[in-house]
C-alpha cells in the first residue's frame, strides 16, 4: 500500500521518486484523525452525551491497532527514505521504520492509552456516574481527549522514528499536549504541576536540541544509521564535539524517562495532575521516552557504547536507589499513594536502564542486551496501569489519597483488594505475579551476560528495599479495620457519604474503572501464566533495526 510522489529536478533531467507506505504510517495517522474527530464532535455533544467523546477515542485507538496485524506478518517496512550512494556503498536511509521493535512499543503505547481513556471517563463526563458527592471535575472532555490522542500519536511516531529530526518532532508532539493535560483541571495544584513540568521539560528539550545539533555538525547526518557511520569515521579534530553532543542528547532523554538526577519534576507533577493523567505520564510518556533512548543509544551512538554504557550504568544505579529509598520514606512518612507510585516509577526506570549499563566495546552486543529493556517496559506498563487504575477507583471514596486509606479494602471491595495486591506484588517481583519476576530475571540475565557484576548487586539490593513499601501497602489491604469503624464502611471516606455505597456498605466502582482494572488484571494473569510471551521479545531478530 504505497503512493509515489515524483519530484523533478530543476534541470528536468532527473527525478527522485519518494514512496510513501500508507500502511506503515497508518497507526499514527489513525490517531491524528481520531483526535480531530473528537475535537469536532465536542462541538455538537452536550451534557451526559459527552461520554461519547471517550468512546470515539477508544474507537480511534482500536482502529490504530488494526494495522499492526498485517505489519507484523509483512516484516519491517520503511518509508520517507533517501537513496544511498552506489559509488561509496552507502545504503538508503529512512526516517520511519515499522520494525518488530516499533510494533511491540506501539502495541504497548496504544493499549496503555486505551486504559487511560477508561480511567478518564468519569472525570471528563461525570454525569453518567455522578452521585450527590461528586461534582464536575472541571476537565473539558473534548480538549482532554484531543490532547490525549495527539500525545499518543506523537509517542507512536517516536517509536518508528529513525532520524534525529523526526525523533525531536515526535517527542515534542507527545510532550506539549501532556503539559496541558496536567493543568486542565481548574485548581491551583494542577496549574503549578503543569508549570513545573513545562519549565523543566523546556530546559531538557533545549539540552537535547543542542546535543543533536552538535552530532549533526560533527557527522553531517541526521538519520540514525548514518550518524553511527559518521561517528566511526570521525575526524579526530571534532571527536570532542561529537562526544559532547552524545552526552547532551542522552541527558535530554534521561529527563523524559525520569532518571536521577533529572527526576525532580515527577513527584509534584504526578501529585498535582489528575490520577489518570499521572498514569498516562507514568506509562505512555515514559515508554516513549525509553523508545527514543533505545533508538539513539542502540543505533546512532552505538560506536560510543563503551563511553555511555558505564555512564548509564551509574544513572541506573542512582535511579534505582534514590527511587526506592525515597519511596520507603514516603511510605513511612506522609504515606501519599500517588507520590509513592511516583517514586516507585522512578525506581522502575532504573531497572529499565540496567541493560544499557552492560554495553561494552564497540556496542556489537547491544542487540542482545537492550531488548531486555523492551520486555521490562511491556510488563511495567501492565503493572503500573493496574495500580493506578485501583488508586483512581478508590480515590472516589477515599479522597485523602493516603496509603493508610487502603486499610481493610478487602472488606469494602474484595475484587479491588485482590487486584491491587496482585499489581503490587508484580511490581515487587514476587509470586503470584510471575510477570514481574520474569521481567526482573530478564534484566538480571542481561547484566550477568554483560559482565557488570556490580550493577547486578546494586539491583538485587534495590529489589529487597522495594519489597518493604510494596509489602506494607499489600498488608494494609488485608488488615482488619480500625476499632469503631462501622461494618463495610471506608476508613478514609467522606463523613456520612453513602452515594457510592451499596446496601452492604461496600464500595461501588464505576463501570469504566472496573473494566480498566479487569483488563490490566487479565493481561497480568495471562503474562504470569505464559511469561514466554514477554521473553519472546528478546529473541526477535533485528529488534532495533
Amino acid at each position: 500500500m504505497t503512493a509515489s510522489v515524483e519530484l523533478a529536478s530543476t534541470h528536468g533531467a532527473a527525478s527522485l521518486v519518494q514512496d510513501i507506505d500508507w500502511l506503515a504510517i497508518a497507526p499514527p495517522l489513525a490517531l491524528a484523525v481520531a483526535a480531530l474527530a473528537v475535537l469536532l464532535a465536542d462541538l455538537f455533544l452536550t451534557g451526559p452525551r459527552k461520554v461519547w467523546l471517550a468512546w470515539i477515542s477508544l474507537a480511534g485507538l482500536a482502529v490504530s491497532l488494526l494495522p499492526l496485524i498485517p505489519l507484523r506478518d509483512g516484516g519491517a517496512r520503511s518509508t520517507f527514505c533517501v537513496p544511498g550512494n552506489p559509488t561509496t556503498g552507502e545504503a538508503q536511509a529512512c526516517s520511519y521504520v515499522a520494525s518488530d521493535f516499533t510494533l511491540v512499543l506501539q502495541l504497548v503505547l496504544i493499549g496503555s492509552a486505551a486504559v487511560v481513556v477508561l480511567l478518564s471517563m468519569p472525570m471528563t463526563a461525570p454525569r453518567p456516574w455522578a452521585d450527590d458527592r461528586h461534582e464536575d471535575s472541571g476537565v473539558p472532555g473534548g480538549e482532554y481527549h484531543f490532547l490525549l490522542l495527539a500525545s499518543v500519536a506523537g509517542a507512536v511516531t517516536l517509536a518508528a522514528a529513525r532520524d534525529l529530526v523526526t525523533l525531536v518532532v515526535a517527542l515534542e508532539t507527545m510532550s506539549l499536549p501532556a503539559f496541558a493535560m496536567v493543568g486542565l483541571r481548574r485548581d491551583g495544584r494542577g496549574g503549578e504541576a503543569a508549570l513545573k513540568y513545562f519549565l523543566l521539560s523546556v530546559a531538557s528539550t533545549a539540552v537535547l536540541l543542542f546535543g543533536i545539533s552538535l552530532l549533526y555538525g560533527a557527522t553531517g547526518a541526521v538519520h540514525l544509521d548514518r550518524v553511527a557511520a559518521g561517528l566511526e569515521a570521525l575526524d579526530p579534530q571534532v571527536k570532542t564535539v561529537a562526544a559532547t553532543g552524545a552526552a547532551l542528547t542522552l541527558a535530554g532523554f534521561a529527563f523524559k524517562v525520569a532518571a536521577v538526577p533529572f527526576h525532580f519534576w515527577v513527584p509534584d507533577t504526578y501529585r498535582g495532575a489528575p490520577v489518570p493523567v499521572a498514569a498516562f505520564l507514568s506509562v505512555v510518556s515514559k515508554t516513549a521516552g525509553f523508545a527514543g533512548l533505545l533508538l539513539v543509544a542502540g543505533i546512532a551512538l552505538r560506536p560510543y557504547a563503551h563511553v555511555w554504557g558505564p555512564a548509564l550504568a551509574v544513572l541506573a544505579a542512582l535511579t534505582m536507589t534514590v527511587g526506592n529509598v525515597v519511596a520507603v520514606r514516603v511510605a513511612t512518612g506522609s504515606g501519599d499513594a500517588v507520590r509513592l507510585l511516583a517514586w516507585s516509577s522512578i525506581a522502575q526506570s532504573g531497572y529499565v536502564l540496567v541493560p544499557f549499563g552492560t554495553a561494552a566495546g564497540d556496542g556489537a552486543d547491544l542487540a542482545e542486551r537492550l531488548p531486555a529493556s523492551v520486555a521490562y517496559l511491556a510488563v511495567y506498563a501492565v503493572m503500573n496501569l493496574g495500580a493506578f487504575a485501583v488508586v483512581t477507583a478508590v480515590g472516589r471514596d477515599r479522597p485523602t489519597g493516603l496509603v493508610s486509606d487502603y486499610r481493610a479494602l478487602l472488606r469494602a471491595r474484595p475484587a479491588l483488594a485482590f487486584a491491587m495486591a496482585f499489581f503490587l506484588l508484580c511490581l515487587a517481583g514476587l509470586p503470584p505475579g510471575l510477570m514481574g519476576l520474569f521481567a526482573k530475571v530478564t534484566v538480571f540475565q542481561a547484566v550477568v551476560a554483560g559482565g557488570a557484576g556490580w550493577l547486578a548487586v546494586v539491583m538485587a539490593v534495590n529489589v529487597v528495599i522495594g519489597l518493604y513499601y510494596y509489602l506494607v501497602w499489600t498488608a494494609l489491604l488485608f488488615a482488619p479495620p480500625l476499632p469503631g469503624t462501622p461494618p463495610g464502611a471506608l476508613p478514609g471516606a467522606l463523613p456520612g457519604a453513602t452515594g457510592t455505597l451499596g446496601e452492604s456498605g461496600s464500595l461501588r466502582v464505576p463501570a469504566p474503572f472496573a473494566l480498566a482494572v479487569a483488563l490490566a488484571f487479565g493481561l497480568g494473569v495471562a503474562l504470569s501464566v505464559a511469561p514466554q510471551i514477554v521473553l519472546r521479545v528478546l529473541t526477535v531478530p533485528g529488534l532495533l533495526g
